[in-house]
């Protein structure tokens, strides 16, 4: 009975979390619209810090509650789910078609970070990551990283876009108080919903014997990324291809540099359950997504279906580990 509960309280937790995002998005947008804020930096700040929050959220309550395997494991298992799972699924909707401009600059960014995050897991010169930690240290080179990052794609769209387009499919928020309703109460649903769903994925740990990183791995990252399934699936039957695969790129840098820098400059996570072969599973699926988009630009259906099932091979030797 109380594994049921705790699967309840998941399940709203994400529920919450991801509606929460939501509404915080489109008061957020809103509200920048209102002030005369341009659609780029729009999407460059709000909207990514919006679709990043759940992860967020997740993390710092987990790390702040001593369950630091939850949090790197969110974040590990996120982006593991974004590059096989999502950029995989949304190619065999439909292939993805990618800028050369993604690829040779976007696409590499993601794998340094990912890289990056790798050498600073690794407290010893082996290759050995349980028993590290993410200092205080790390998570300002981190968030030096991220800033770099910010200016590097700012500057590039101040130099290569005249023009700003507008979204016809944006949030339409017209009142001042429901754009500042729609951002209380989505940060509130945020960091309520963050709290159910730690408490329930660690009761589930317990109960069943699971360790607390295969939990962060799997069910916490599978459904604080749900909106980034929608959005990059959505966007590809649009034929926004571009708006895919950079919203899996975006996600994937904001989580390492930003979610994990600020989350250890808060309390320092102390890696027990993370070992190298999730690291390595998540390096794998960027550079994988990166080769496959370099030969011809383009992700195709079969190269969607041969980074899906790697992704499914990973969670069987999660189940089976």
């Amino acid at each position: 009975m109380s594994e049921a509960f705790s699967i309840l309280k998941i399940i709203f937790g994400i529920v919450a979390v991801i509606w929460g995002a939501d509404l915080l998005t489109k008061g957020a947008c809103a509200l920048a619209r209102r002030m005369k804020v341009s659609e780029m930096l729009i999407g460059l700040t709000i909207v990514a810090f919006g679709t990043s929050m759940p992860e967020f959220v997740i993390s710092i309550l987990s790390a702040m509650e001593g369950s630091a395997d939850i949090a790197v494991g969110n974040i590990v298992g996120s982006n593991i789910f974004n590059t096989l799972c999502i950029v995989g699924i949304t190619a065999i909707v439909c292939p993805i078609t990618i800028l050369r401009t993604t690829v040779k600059r976007d696409i590499p960014f993601s794998i340094g970070a990912s890289i990056l995050l790798l050498v600073l897991c690794m407290d010893s010169f082996g290759l050995n990551i349980e028993g590290s930690t993410l200092s205080r240290f790390d998570g300002i080179i981190l968030l030096l990283f991220f800033a770099v990052f910010f200016y590097i794609v700012i500057r590039n769209r101040k130099t290569g876009e005249s023009t700003e387009k507008t979204d016809d499919n944006a949030p339409q928020v017209t009142a001042l108080w429901k754009m500042i309703l729609f951002i209380i109460i989505g940060l509130a649903m945020l960091i309520g919903g963050g709290e159910v769903m730690v408490s329930g994925a660690k009761s589930i740990a317990q109960a069943l014997g699971i360790s607390e990183s295969v939990i962060g791995l799997t069910v916490v990252a599978c459904g604080t990324s749900l909106p980034e399934l929608a959005t990059s699936v959505v966007a590809a039957r649009k034929g926004s291809s571009e708006l895919a695969i950079g919203n899996v790129l975006g996600s994937n840098v904001f989580n390492i540099l930003w979610i994990l820098g600020a989350t250890s400059l808060i309390s320092p996570l102390h890696i027990q359950g993370i070992s190298v072969v999730d690291m390595g599973t998540m390096l794998l699926g960027v550079f994988l997504m990166w080769l496959f988009c370099f030969t011809k630009y383009k992700v195709q259906r079969w190269e969607g279906i041969v980074m899906f099932s790697i992704y499914l091979a990973y969670m069987i030797y999660l189940i089976h580990s």
